[in-house]
């Protein structure tokens, strides 16, 4: 509360809180940033596949009219369309030029194309309110204006304005801040990057929009979409097309018109529809959700056809039911659970229920993931102690399994001395301990699992000629062991050989190299 003092812990345990809150702020801000990146996105491609559209209207206008004899008032309505189709491209253009502006005020994109500031705002709004108020939205706003007061023209109806100030926009003046504020201020004010790339896109979308409602119109004045059925096509309907032996085969059979004089307009689940020959082509990822006992998800797809008639524009409505099935997947793996910390872990992850349609992709957290070029087999490299595999096919998430991580087993010190082994207890003859000959070994069940990463040595070893307590002389070997003839030289029996292997190094399946922790050991031999 205000004027109690407060103790030096309860300040920074205050700071602290501030802090947390700060940098969660700065989380969400972060989220809804690469959303509006998103969002922008696919309000460029939908623009770009109704852009499609429109000049496929076009092109159906002109080639009617040239069918009927190009008859002067059938030509009028081609130059019309042509000059919708010119201030629209206009107009776009325009917004294309401001949104590159808007991008360069966030510091432009980085090699990758990604935009480097996406939280910029002030320099958003310099460039589009001004600092006195003489910034592109000004202009902005006035040629969108017009440009709707044009094309209304050739569509026989008003349509309303696209730039708003907040007073007459629907939403905007449901807040008495948000409604004083005009369009420049109530678009770029306080506005990120993505976010004003999102409202000028938007307008790009809106104006594509009313462009195509325009040419609808003028095609209809010269019957470029009459309804003449001309394609007629025998069609059968499969319930399903995998039918298990032993049960019904279902289906319909129908035929199919279409006409080569319209182009219809057809939308599925809110989103348009690709066309070609005058059919829709209708290609998703079926996504899954909540599923049954029997492991099925029921989706409908609602979605309409509109066309042109003499009487106006028709729009039939459609609804089709269909199932999600839950996708299953097998690990196939000699040792799982565990993995081994830093090794080439090979795995097999195949699904039998998807068949040729298995182009699964993978990613992992507290490992790296190399993919071999066949499907579904990878080798994964743990750096963590535990790892967590998700596992999607055709950009769906199927599943995360999540694995346990052991570190690799240590190896096995084996030492010969002469051809006989260190831990012998009669000894070795004094004539014999002219060499010494130092092995490690690793784990069997290891070096089965991965031998790539199963290759150790000892770096080298010194070995010392002992005589009661006193250490008569010693010489160094190399790695594997080597020659102590000057040793041997000196040896009497009842002496001792003390062997201490200097350290031990294991090869990865990349070919590097690490030492391996085994301490210090010691081995002695007696000499007899």
């Amino acid at each position: 509360m205000a004027g109690t003092k407060e103790t030096p812990r309860q300040k920074m345990i205050g700071m602290m809180y501030l802090v947390l809150t700060a940098m969660l702020a700065l989380q969400v801000t972060s989220a809804i940033l690469e959303k509006f990146v998103l969002i922008n996105n696919s309000l460029e491609q939908s623009t770009i596949a109704v852009n499609k559209v429109n000049q496929a209207t076009v092109d159906n206008i002109r080639g009617t009219v040239e069918k009927s004899g190009n008859r002067a008032t059938d030509l009028a309505i081609v130059k019309q369309a042509e000059d919708v189709r010119k201030l629209t491209s206009d107009m776009i253009s325009e917004l294309d030029k401001l949104k590159d502006q808007i991008v360069d005020a966030g510091g432009g994109r980085d090699e990758s194309g990604n935009i480097k500031n996406l939280s910029e705002e002030e320099k958003v709004a310099q460039l589009m309110i001004g600092t006195t108020r003489n910034g592109a939205a000004f202009k902005l706003k006035n040629d969108l204006n017009t440009y709707i007061e044009n094309v209304s023209k050739y569509a026989g109806t008003k349509y309303a304005p696209l730039a708003l100030d907040g007073k007459d926009d629907p939403i905007a003046n449901r807040s008495p801040d948000q409604r004083r504020k005009d369009f420049a201020e109530l678009n770029f004010a306080q506005t990120p990057v993505p976010a004003a790339l999102a409202v000028l896109s938007q307008k790009q979308a809106d104006i594509r929009r009313i462009e195509g409602e325009v040419l609808d119109v003028l095609a209809s004045k010269v019957g470029a979409q009459d309804v003449k059925f001309d394609k007629i096509i025998a069609m059968l309907s499969m319930d399903s097309k995998v039918v298990v032996a032993g049960t019904k085969f279902k289906g319909q059979m129908f035929l199919a018109a279409s006409s080569s004089g319209i182009q219809p307009r057809m939308s599925l689940n809110g989103g348009p529809v690709r066309m070609q020959d005058g059919q829709g082509i209708v290609e998703f990822t079926a996504q899954g959700g909540t599923y049954d006992k029997n492991g099925l998800s029921r989706r409908v797809l609602t979605g309409s056809i509109a066309y042109q008639t003499p009487a106006g524009l028709k729009t039939v409505p459609l609804s089709a039911e269909y199932f999600v099935a839950k996708p299953s997947y097998q690990i196939e793996t000699g040792t799982m659970p565990p993995l081994y910390l830093g090794c080439a872990n090979k795995l097999s992850i195949q699904s039998p229920q998807l068949g040729a349609l298995w182009s699964p992709n993978f990613s992992a957290d507290g490992a790296s993931v190399i993919p071999s070029g066949e499907k579904g087999k990878i080798t994964v490299v743990p750096n963590s102690a535990s790892v967590s595999l998700n596992i999607s096919n055709s950009g769906s998430l199927l599943g995360t399994e999540r694995f346990k991580v052991n570190k690799v087993p240590r190896p096995t010190l084996e030492i010969f001395v002469g051809g006989t082994r260190a831990n012998d207890p009669r000894g070795v003859p004094v004539s014999s301990a002219r060499s010494v000959r130092i092995q490690a070994i690793a784990d069997p069940s290891f070096a089965a699992y991965s031998p790539d990463d199963a290759k150790f040595r000892t770096t080298g070893a010194t070995v010392s000629l002992v005589r009661g307590t006193r250490r008569v002389k010693f010489t160094q070997v190399g790695a594997g062991g080597g020659s102590i003839a000057d040793l041997a030289a000196e040896a009497q029996p009842g002496d001792r050989l003390v062997i201490q292997v200097d350290g031990v190094q294991r090869q990865n399946f990349r070919g590097e190299i690490s030492d391996v922790p085994m301490g210090s050991p010691l081995q002695q031999v007696s000499l007899y």
